[in-house]
């Protein structure tokens, strides 16, 4: 097949343990997913269903980057997550089929312009520029799904501080419900990537300072803003 200009390169995550490399083809990112940060951002965690926002697959940043400090904010703030790798296709799956989907896990980093956000749910315009910037999506290496469904603390570090501090389980839907209500929306397909939402916490980075995310049983998720 000829192309008019050459393919771009296809993104792709580390592996722990090995040098082959996880093709991203898409990005799902769940809002609010804990309640205690449904609660610092205002909202009322019982009241709604599972959403979603996306960000550019090329978005994909390894762990232990250093990254210039991004353009257009002066509030950039880091949201650690759990980050689900899908190695098979599903539509309309049920919660007990949904983690049979499921390659791999890795800590992750789901960076947010949070004074363009802020602009935009004053506006009720979409958060695109808020979430889906470039290098907006640090991600530590992919543990397989077969050692283990990922359980224990979830912890953001900024320059060595806590500032995030949870367990999964505080998760409002779990990985299961999260998977199956996003496969009645898109067919999910192999190369995606589900960021699963945030715990309480959410703060700035400042240019110079290192941000880990860390998953217990994890590989950690390290940037460095220039």
């Amino acid at each position: 097949m000829d192309f008019v200009l050459p393919p771009a390169a296809v993104p792709s995550v580390a592996v722990a343990g090995s040098s082959a490399r996880f093709a991203v083809r898409r990005i799902f990112c769940v809002g609010r997913n804990y309640a205690e940060h449904a609660r610092e951002m205002g909202h009322d965690p019982d009241a709604e269903a599972p959403f979603f926002f996306t960000k550019p697959a090329d978005a994909v940043v390894d762990s232990g980057a250093a990254l210039p400090y991004p353009t257009a904010t002066t509030d950039l703030h880091h949201e650690a997550e759990l980050v689900v790798a899908l190695g098979k296709s599903g539509r309309d799956v049920t919660e007990d089929q949904a983690l049979a989907l499921i390659w791999g896990y890795a800590a992750g980093n789901d960076l947010t312009r949070r004074d363009l956000q802020a602009e935009a749910k004053a506006a009720r315009r979409p958060w695109d520029m808020a979430k889906g910037f470039d290098n907006s999506a640090v991600v530590g290496a992919l543990r397989p799904a077969d050692q283990g469904v990922p359980a224990g603390r979830i912890r953001c570090l900024v320059d060595g501080r806590v500032t995030q501090d949870a367990d999964l389980a505080e998760m409002i839907w779990p990985v299961s419900g999260i998977i199956a209500h996003l496969s009645r929306l898109v067919a999910l397909q192999p190369g995606d990537l589900i960021f699963t939402g945030t715990p309480a916490g959410v703060g700035p980075i400042a240019r110079g300072q290192t941000c880990e995310v860390q998953i217990d049983g994890l590989q950690p998720a390290r940037v460095t803003l220039l």
